[in-house]
């Protein structure tokens, strides 16, 4: 993880993302003009809860209805913000669902990719962040 710098610190970019697994792998997206891979998530509006966001963005990013009641909080990911300023951090609340749906690229998205610990080349640094603790917990390859 990356460490806070001690003065001048930019605000923490604050976000939720959900991990859809199946088959040893988790659901990743590709963002329209963006050529790596997210979790799907994004960042939490204002009143809204960090599970109410995940569910919020896993419907406009995948196409998934989830219901925040099912989702179950994993870890939070503090770590250096992908194309911001050096010290900018993003933390990202990562939550463990499950849903029959099909994911689906949606206007945000170009692409959905299943995705293992052998892909973290294409992750930014939440994202290998995120692959590395679920391959740790034998929830992925």
């Amino acid at each position: 993880m990356t460490e806070r710098p001690a003065t001048g610190a930019l605000p923490d970019i604050l976000v939720a993302a959900i991990a859809l697994i199946r088959d040893r792998r988790v659901l990743m997206v590709t963002a329209r003009g963006r050529d790596v891979w997210f979790m799907p998530g994004g960042k939490i509006d204002a009143g809204e809860t960090e599970a109410d966001a995940a569910v919020r963005e896993a419907w406009e990013e995948v196409a998934v209805r989830l219901d925040p009641a099912t989702l179950v909080p994993l870890f939070t990911v503090l770590i250096q913000a992908h194309g911001e300023p050096a010290g900018r951090l993003v933390r990202m609340s990562v939550f463990g669902a499950e849903t029959p749906d099909e994911p689906a690229a949606s206007a945000e998205v170009s692409a959905v990719h299943w995705a293992t610990s052998a892909d973290e080349s294409r992750c930014p640094p939440a994202g290998v962040e995120v692959l590395r603790r679920l391959h740790a917990a034998d929830l992925i390859d």
